[in-house]
């Protein structure tokens, strides 16, 4: 088994690629141990000294360190990400994959019944020209909410936290949603 990796514009991010499906539907974002017990290959990267943060996208797991030196992290983490994968582990335990949907559960998203219009195009704009981005960043984006021209975006994974997201929020996610869509004013983080 061969496993890529790429760098983030997150320096304390690597995306790891290992060639295969990682999360069949959605995305799942671990951001302390305690949550990793919903994924065997999860504990396994919190387990190692130096880990705070896991992301399982589609086809890539992004892994976050605290600190530590990736010269050191790097091959521990390689190993466990292969070592999951040739076991055939599945990557969730039964109950986390029976009630995970898309990684933001229990996160209603909101906006004005009459804004319905508006928000299917922010929806499909976000779809089409910001996620595939986003993701070959090693993060994902998702809508959460739309109140008096301020679009609201869940950032998950490389993205959360990344000194470029509030670049990539307010240059690159508002100048787009306010070019198409003329009642977009602002875009926030939640």
């Amino acid at each position: 088994m061969f496993i890529q990796t790429e760098t983030t514009p997150n320096p304390s991010t690597l995306k790891f690629l290992p060639g295969r499906t990682v999360m069949g539907a959605g995305t799942l974002d671990i951001r302390e141990a305690a949550g990793a017990q919903q994924s065997p290959l999860a504990e396994a990267l919190f387990a190692l000294d130096g880990v705070s943060g896991v992301f399982f996208g589609s086809d890539f797991i992004s892994v976050t360190n605290s600190g530590a030196d990736w010269q050191e992290l790097k091959p521990t983490v390689l190993g466990a990400i292969m070592e999951h994968f040739v076991s055939g582990a599945p990557l969730l335990n039964a109950e986390a994959a029976a009630q995970h949907g898309d990684g933001l559960q229990g996160e209603d998203e909101f906006f004005a019944a009459d804004d319905s219009e508006t928000v299917a195009t922010i929806k499909q704009l976000i779809e089409t020209h910001v996620r595939p981005a986003v993701a070959n960043d090693g993060g994902d984006i998702k809508f959460r909410g739309f109140r008096d021209g301020t679009v609201y975006l869940a950032m998950k994974g490389s993205c959360s936290g990344c000194p470029s997201s509030t670049a990539t929020l307010k240059h690159g996610i508002q100048n787009l949603l306010k070019h198409y869509v003329p009642d977009v004013r602002a875009v926030e983080q939640i």
